[in-house]
């Protein structure tokens, strides 16, 4: 009977998945968009412009602190004056044209002005796709999901796209950033389709940018303390990941033949593991093993990816094989953001009350994926600073052992914290 039921919600999602075909495009060049940037830029600006770990933090930094800003600058316009779908379409193309300018750009200082500039028009973007996708269905608990789903999917094309332009076309050889102007490509469809989207008219009050405030009584629970606490330190290891896996495994992945060409694919396995956790483990998971159980296997992933990251860039020289297990590894980032990260916004959910739901998933947005993102984008680049030398006039050396074990320290201690302190409240408030 369990195996009948959980087919028939296999089937139920795939069914979803298929059935608003503009939403699923839709949320599926938004995160194309993002994909496209985000995990190779560091790559690129590390081993084509020789930008510093200081100026990685900067262009990294631009998205998370605009997160922060978009309710309070391009979020009032959206919420109050056009339509979202009119608002969505509007700021995709103006990304777009920013994208255009950031592809001429080799210099650190106007690159960080137009980043901030196309982070400012991308961050509202997030949420008014999630805002059309759950005013145009009929059950947005139930068909979310499987809707959001090709967000991922369109991440993953893009880490593959990106691989076939460099392979086929010499995309690294251009004149332009090739992964600006995919991304820019991806923004500008994008900004097209999105006029075709379904209507959905602003809301009559624009939401209050600071509405987190109210939910501060939360954080009176020892436990949710304790959990808010170590999402916002995990959170700042969340953005090392992206900041720092591509340029390591670029020069670690030389030893078997994985080239700034083919890594953009291979970093998408990262992105395949979050899928199948989300769809398939999840729904199994937090209802067998709870919410505390689920979170920490999920702070534990952290580590034990981070440690073999440190093992690899001390061996893979004599043993490459070690390589191939960084890549292995990658899969984890199922278990560390679905298991950890989905799972803290559905525990914020569960323990709020119904009046102060909405103002607890801001706070814990604005704690972990604005405040924790920002911060770990500066941490990420003062560890590639002290932990690099200049060996050459043009080239510097990075003793990633050193950068991943200092994540791995961290989370390894985040998990003792939370199994020791944290005490899971099965109470759901329903009032």
């Amino acid at each position: 009977m369990q195996e009948e039921r959980e087919g028939s919600t296999i089937l139920v999602a795939l069914k979803v998945m298929f059935s608003q075909p503009l939403l699923a495009v839709m949320m599926f060049l938004q995160y194309a968009i993002w994909g496209a940037w985000e995990p190779p830029l560091s790559g690129y600006l590390t081993e084509k412009l020789g930008f510093s770990g200081w100026g990685l933090s900067l262009i990294y930094v631009a998205l998370p602190i605009m997160n922060l800003l978009a309710p309070i600058t391009a979020g009032q316009v959206a919420d109050r004056l056009l339509p979202a779908q009119r608002a969505l379409g509007l700021f995709q193309l103006l990304g777009g044209a920013a994208m255009f300018v950031l592809a001429f750009q080799r210099d650190l200082v106007p690159m960080t002005v137009f980043m901030l500039v196309y982070a400012l028009l991308y961050a509202p973007t997030l949420a008014l796709t999630n805002s059309i996708a759950f005013h145009h269905l009929r059950d947005p608990q139930r068909e979310f999901g499987p809707i959001r789903v090709w967000g991922t999917i369109g991440w993953i094309v893009a880490g593959w796209l990106l691989s076939v332009l460099r392979s086929q076309f010499h995309s690294l050889e251009w004149s332009v950033i090739d992964v600006f102007v995919l991304a820019g490509t991806f923004s500008i469809l994008m900004g097209l389709i999105s006029f075709a989207l379904p209507h959905t008219p602003p809301a009559k009050e624009g939401a209050d940018p600071l509405a987190f405030r109210e939910a501060l009584v939360l954080l009176k629970d020892r436990s949710y303390l304790t959990f808010f606490i170590i999402a916002f330190v995990v959170a700042t290891e969340l953005r090392l990941y992206y900041m720092l896996t591509f340029p390591f495994l670029q020069e670690a992945g030389k030893v078997v033949g994985l080239t700034e060409q083919s890594l953009p694919a291979w970093m998408t396995v990262a992105q395949i593991a979050e899928i199948f956790t989300i769809t398939f483990l999840l729904p199994y998971a937090l209802p067998k093993w709870g919410v505390r159980n689920t979170m920490l296997i999920g702070i534990v992933a952290w580590p034990i990816r981070y440690a073999v990251f440190a093992l690899t860039w001390t061996t893979y020289q004599t043993a490459p094989w070690m390589v191939w297990v960084s890549i292995a590894s990658l899969a984890l980032h199922g278990f560390c953001y679905v298991f950890f990260f989905v799972v803290s916004f559905i525990y914020t959910d569960m323990v709020a009350p119904k009046d102060i739901r909405s103002s607890a998933q801001a706070l814990i947005n604005f704690a972990v994926l604005g405040v924790g993102l920002i911060i770990g984008g500066f941490f990420a680049g003062w560890l590639k600073e002290i932990f690099s030398t200049q060996v050459a006039p043009d080239v510097v050396s990075t003793n990633y052992t050193g950068v991943f074990l200092v994540p791995t320290v961290i989370t390894i201690l985040a998990a003792i914290a939370f199994a020791l302190l944290f005490r899971e409240n099965r109470r759901e408030q329903t009032a």
